[in-house]
C-alpha cells in the first residue's frame, strides 16, 4: 500500500517536472521565478515596515476577486443601483461577505498604501536613485484615489450622491472651460444615470490598470534594488535570498492582516460607512454634513482651507503632487532617512500630527474653530515641504560638524567599495 502511494507521489513529480520543462522550453519561467523571486538579493536589515508593499498587492488581488463577483450583479441604473446593494446583501450566497469584504478593502488598501508610503518618508527611500519608483508609487495612489471616488458612487446612496455632487463641481474651477468639463464628466447637467454608468464602467477598468502599473513599479523596484533601513547600499554579504527569509517574515505579516482585516470585515463592517449611504439618493434633500471617505479628509480639509474654489482646487491637488517633489526638496547626503537625521525626524512627527489634524478638520462639522485650525495646519503642511532644501542642508552640516554615528560610518565605506566596484574604480 505505501509502495503504490509512494510511486503515485512520484509519478506525481515527475509529470511537474515534464510540464515545468516544456513550459522553460517556450518561456523563460524558472529562471523569471528565480531572478525575481526566490534568489532575489534582498538587504537581511529589513524589518517589518517593509511588509506593506506585499500587503498592498494582496489587497489589491481581494479588491479585484470581490469586486468581479459584485459586478455580477450590480445594476447601473439610477432606479436599480440602490437595490441591487440590497439584493447582494440579502438575496445572493454570501452576497453579505462580499460586500463587506469589498468595502473594508477599500479602507484597509488606503491604510496599507498610507503607511507604505509613511515608510518610504521616514527612511528617505524616494532619493536617488529611486526616483522614478517613487513617482511610479505616486501615479498608482493617484489611480487609487478616482478608483475610489468613483466606486462610492456606485451604491447611489446619500452620502454617495452629494459626495459626487461636490466633487464634480469641483472641475467646474477649470479656467475657461469649467463648465463643460462638469458637463463632460457627468454626461449631464447632473449627477445620473449616464454619471452612474461611467463611473461603474470606469471602476471597474481602472484595477486593471493598476495591475500593470503595479508591474512597472516592480520593474523599477527589481532595477535599483529594495532600499533598506540605513539607506545604503550594503555590501553583497549583508544580502540574502528573498525566499525563504522574507516570504516567511511577509506570511506573519498576512497573518496579522487578515485577523485584523476578519474583525472589521465581521464585526463592524460598516465603521467605515457612512450612516446616510443607507438611505436611498435623494437629490432634492441635501445631507447636513457632506463629507467624503477618511481616506479623502485630509485633502479636503485642505480644499475647505481656501476661500475661493480656484485656489482650494489647486491647493488640494498641490498636496498630492507636491510629493512628486521630494527627491530634489530633500538634498541632504546623510542616509537613512529620520533614523541618523534628528531634525528631520523631529519634522517627519510634527508633520505626522498635522496630518491627523487636517484629517480631523475634514470630517467635523464647519466652525470658525475648525476653519482656523484648517488653515493653520494646511500653511504648516505646505511649508514643511518648501522648508525641507533649507532644513536639510543646514542639519546636513551640523551632523558633519559633530561626527556621524560609527555604525553609519562603516555602512558608508562599504557603500563606496561597492559603488568603486561598480565602476571599476572611478567614482
Amino acid at each position: 500500500m505505501e509502495g503504490a502511494l509512494f510511486f503515485r507521489r512520484f509519478e506525481g513529480v515527475m509529470m511537474a517536472n515534464k510540464i515545468v520543462s516544456w513550459i522553460d522550453q517556450r518561456f523563460p519561467l524558472t529562471s523569471f521565478i528565480k531572478h525575481e523571486l526566490t534568489e532575489y538579493p534582498v538587504p537581511k536589515n529589513l524589518n517589518y515596515w517593509w511588509n506593506f508593499g506585499f500587503l498592498a498587492g494582496l489587497v489589491l488581488v481581494i479588491q479585484l476577486v470581490s469586486g468581479i463577483f459584485l459586478a455580477m450583479h450590480y445594476k447601473p441604473d439610477v432606479n436599480l443601483a440602490f437595490d441591487s446593494i440590497q439584493h447582494i446583501m440579502r438575496d445572493v450566497n454570501y452576497g453579505w461577505l462580499i460586500r463587506y469584504m469589498h468595502s473594508t478593502g477599500a479602507s484597509a488598501f488606503f491604510a496599507v498604501i498610507y503607511i507604505h508610503i509613511t515608510r518610504t518618508l521616514y527612511y528617505g527611500s524616494y532619493r536617488a536613485p529611486r526616483e522614478l519608483m517613487w513617482w511610479t508609487g505616486l501615479v498608482l495612489l493617484l489611480m487609487l484615489m478616482a478608483t475610489a471616488f468613483m466606486g462610492y458612487l456606485l451604491p447611489w446612496g446619500q452620502m454617495s450622491y452629494w459626495g459626487a455632487q461636490v466633487i464634480t463641481n469641483l472641475f467646474g474651477a477649470t479656467p475657461f472651460i469649467g463648465h463643460e468639463v462638469v458637463v463632460w464628466l457627468r454626461g449631464g447637467f447632473s449627477v445620473g444615470d449616464a454619471t452612474l454608468t461611467r463611473f461603474f464602467v470606469l471602476h471597474y477598468l481602472f484595477p486593471f490598470l493598476i495591475c500593470a502599473m503595479v508591474v512597472i513599479h516592480l520593474v523599477a523596484l527589481h532595477s535599483v534594488k529594495s532600499s533598506n533601513p540605513s539607506g545604503l547600499n550594503l555590501c553583497a554579504k549583508d544580502n540574502i535570498p528573498f525566499h525563504p527569509y522574507f516570504t516567511v517574515k511577509d506570511m506573519y505579516g498576512v497573518m496579522i492582516f487578515l485577523i485584523v482585516f476578519a474583525l472589521f470585515m465581521f464585526f463592524a463592517p460598516e465603521a467605515f460607512i457612512e450612516v446616510e449611504n443607507n438611505i436611498p439618493a435623494n437629490p432634492m434633500v441635501t445631507p447636513v454634513h457632506i463629507v467624503p471617505e477618511w481616506y479623502f479628509l485630509p485633502f479636503f480639509a485642505i480644499l475647505r482651507a481656501v476661500p475661493d474654489l480656484l485656489g482650494g482646487v489647486v491647493a488640494m491637488v498641490g498636496s498630492i503632487l507636491i510629493y512628486a517633489a521630494l527627491p530634489y526638496l530633500d538634498r541632504s547626503k546623510i542616509p537613512g532617512g529620520a533614523r541618523y537625521r534628528p531634525v528631520y525626524r523631529i519634522m517627519f512627527y510634527l508633520f505626522m500630527i498635522n496630518i491627523l489634524l487636517l484629517g480631523w478638520v475634514g470630517a467635523a462639522t464647519p466652525t470658525e474653530t475648525t476653519a482656523i485650525v484648517g488653515r493653520v495646519c494646511s500653511i504648516f503642511y505646505f511649508v514643511s515641504f518648501l522648508a525641507l532644501p533649507f532644513v536639510s542642508k543646514a542639519e546636513e552640516r551640523w551632523l558633519r560638524k559633530r561626527g556621524l554615528p560609527q555604525e553609519l560610518v562603516e555602512m558608508m565605506v562599504c557603500d563606496v567599495e561597492m559603488d568603486s566596484k561598480r565602476t571599476g574604480g572611478n567614482r
